[in-house]
């Protein structure tokens, strides 16, 4: 049961690798995860249920290192290799700095640092107050982490996937960063995001989103509470859902 004043009970929370790295270039920026630990535990005292996809882009890109000559599945094993890496810089920032129990679940087998990706353990852990880290994408070659996103996201039952951008506050019509004019969008439909090719998510997660109606709230997880805001009720971001507004 979520205490008062939380709208959710169960949420997927997509964190990227950038969202690592702070103000550093690359790698992981310690004060950066203290932040999402913070953030984290925020929503945890709310009584939330919380699973959370690491990104790895911070330390590796399997898509980058594909252009310099590497396998893609080789290469895209290894930036699963990077997930688990955060996840666990994550884990250790949340359970020695917060004292929240946190479970970290890989999709690939590493048994000695994670446990295996289980779903009906993973909803356990979630029951019993647990925050559980999922790791290694979907354990496939070829598939981003925001698939790995909508699909734990839907698995385990949340009621919504709240996708943590670092430095955009919403869904726009082109990025922010490069054109002005960009406007943000307050809501839209999945369908309205696949046909505008809007960078809300790759089209694939998108898709499985879509014929799940499984509502997605993008956000700025590095905008003044804002994580407990949303789980409190309050509308930022931008909201991708069926039917508009629901």
């Amino acid at each position: 049961m979520t205490s008062a004043g939380a709208c959710y009970e169960r949420v997927l929370l997509k964190l990227s690798g950038e969202s690592f790295k702070g103000a550093r270039g690359h790698g992981i920026d310690h004060g950066a995860v203290a932040y999402i630990a913070a953030q984290i535990e925020s929503a945890h005292l709310m009584g939330v249920q919380l699973g959370v996809v690491v990104g790895g882009g911070n330390i590796w890109r399997g898509a980058e290192a594909e252009t310099e000559g590497m396998e893609r599945a080789t290469a895209d094993y290894s930036g699963m290799l990077a997930t688990v890496i955060n996840a666990l810089s994550l884990q250790d920032a949340l359970e020695r700095r917060h004292g929240i129990d946190t479970r970290t679940q890989s999709a690939i087998s590493i048994q000695q640092v994670a446990e295996p990706y289980i779903r009906r353990r993973a909803i356990r852990h979630l029951e019993k107050g647990r925050v559980v880290l999922f790791a290694s994408g979907t354990g496939n070659p070829f598939m981003t982490t925001d698939t790995a996103a909508a699909l734990r996201g839907i698995e385990i039952g949340a009621d919504v996937l709240l996708m943590a951008k670092h430095g955009v506050d919403g869904v726009y019509s082109a990025d922010p960063n490069l054109d002005p004019d960009a406007s943000r969008f307050d809501a839209l439909t999945h369908r309205d995001a696949l046909d505008l090719r809007l960078k809300v998510m790759d089209t694939t997660a998108l898709s499985l989103c879509m014929e799940n109606n499984f509502p997605i709230v993008v956000f700025d997880l590095f905008a003044k509470g804002s994580l407990k805001r949303i789980i409190g009720g309050e509308r930022i971001g931008s909201l991708v859902s069926d039917p508009l507004g629901s």
